[in-house]
């Protein structure tokens, strides 16, 4: 009888598991063929801007653009983020699928102007939004369509970082502090992997960072010690400073947002203000390399995240302080895309100051950064340990998750997104 009914719950489960692999599948390829085109773009773009740096002057304009294009057709899409995981807490009117094409333009049209914001916001928006649609179109019911929406976040992370892995998890920990839904957990890595394998086939190659920095293990009076533990307290060190910088972001992104619509009565003057005060703090700053992504620079001596890798790179002691504040007006004012990789070039930046600093390997330093911070602000320490292993390989994943798991208990109770729940307290 027993064994009968074991039968019957493992037939139910196979049963589970290929009817979500059949929905998911759909989501995977259309995500994952959208980010692609939006990576596509996102490079035409940036190398527009970059040859042409009079674009700069027209971000005011851009940002009126981009204030009526979802004034006219946005409704709640503005909400983006937060939307959808308000949607996976509490179903209700839904996500929008005007949300995939408006997020799309409008962070074309950020970053051709020289707004400093990222692209993870604007892949996982496509995600839910796809992810909403077919739910909608199958008549799933509101559980279902909760779990697909899941998989939408990391069918758009997953593809358009190349981080499979590290959009499953990120999809099941992003929703609440201290909890992960588990029910989830296959459908998300189902459409991270196929979403990630579209995105590729449309030829699209993902950043390559390198950590060469090899392990020396501390062993010469501790034979039973096999990691380097002076090197391991500065990992400690590091993580404190990723969370406050974590911390700093998230608090003024916040602020600044709340303070604009206080003070700005004229709703489409905001990110008028936010363009001029970017065009400013580039002259200020004396260079363009805080705009944009920030991958990369047009100058082989300019700052940037490959640039913080090496250890005789051009990184002022306050770079991460100039992207931080760059982005979070971006942000905070009204223009479009995602925080992440300003937050990797905050890490890794941050990382290249505190390594020289410390007397610590530069290029581990600034790849523990590149995920510490962003685990912070985004209170994911379990995906973004994860996501040091697929983007530098496993040697040093202790040092990964030290940083990761340091920088999200000196982050604080929040993060940069509003709608994630707290369920667990860090501390007692």
């Amino acid at each position: 009888m027993k064994q009968t009914k074991s039968l019957l719950e493992q037939l139910s489960i196979a049963k589970q598991l290929l009817r979500w692999t059949v929905l998911v599948i759909p989501v995977a390829i259309i995500v994952g063929s959208l980010v692609a085109l939006f990576l596509w773009l996102l490079e035409v773009v940036t190398h527009l801007r970059m040859q042409h740096e009079w674009l700069l002057f027209g971000l005011p304009l851009a940002g009126v653009l981009i204030y009526w294009l979802y004034r006219l057709g946005g409704k709640n899409a503005e909400k983006g983020n937060n939307l959808i995981m308000d949607e996976i807490h509490q179903p209700g009117g839904g996500v929008p699928a005007r949300m995939a094409p408006l997020v799309l333009i409008t962070t074309i049209i950020t970053h051709l102007f020289g707004g400093s914001a990222g692209r993870e916001g604007t892949a996982v928006q496509i995600g839910g939004s796809m992810a909403g649609l077919i739910g909608k179109k199958l008549g799933l019911p509101a559980r279902d369509i909760r779990i697909l929406l899941m998989t939408g976040i990391a069918a758009g992370f997953g593809a358009v970082f190349g981080t499979p892995l590290t959009g499953a998890v990120f999809a099941l920990e992003v929703l609440a502090i201290g909890v992960m839904r588990y029910d989830a957990l296959i459908p998300c890595l189902i459409a991270a992997v196929f979403a990630d394998i579209v995105c590729s086939a449309w030829g699209i190659e993902h950043t390559h960072y390198h950590i060469l920095y090899k392990s020396d293990p501390f062993v010469n009076w501790l034979p039973f010690v096999h990691h380097n533990l002076p090197l391991l307290a500065k990992v400690i060190v590091s993580g404190v400073f990723f969370g406050l910088s974590s911390l700093l972001f998230s608090r003024l992104i916040h602020n600044i947002r709340a303070n604009a619509n206080a003070y700005i009565k004229i709703p489409w003057l905001i990110p008028v203000v936010g363009g001029i005060v970017i065009i400013l703090l580039s002259y200020v700053a004396g260079t363009a390399d805080y705009l944009g992504l920030g991958v990369y620079s047009k100058s082989p001596e300019g700052v940037s995240i490959v640039a913080a890798f090496d250890p005789n790179g051009h990184i002022n002691d306050w770079s991460w302080l100039w992207k931080l504040v760059f982005t979070a007006i971006t942000l905070g004012m009204g223009f479009k895309g995602g925080e992440v990789t300003p937050l990797f070039f905050i890490g890794a930046t941050l990382g290249h100051t505190v390594a020289l600093i410390l007397g610590a390997p530069v290029d581990l330093f600034a790849g523990l950064g590149f995920i510490a911070v962003f685990a912070g602000a985004t209170n994911t320490p379990i995906a973004c340990t994860l996501m040091g292993a697929e983007l530098f390989g496993t040697e040093h994943i202790l040092y990964f998750a030290v940083a990761c798991f340091t920088a999200y208990y000196f982050s604080g109770h929040s993060g940069i997104y509003g709608a994630q729940r707290l369920e667990v307290k860090k501390l007692y």
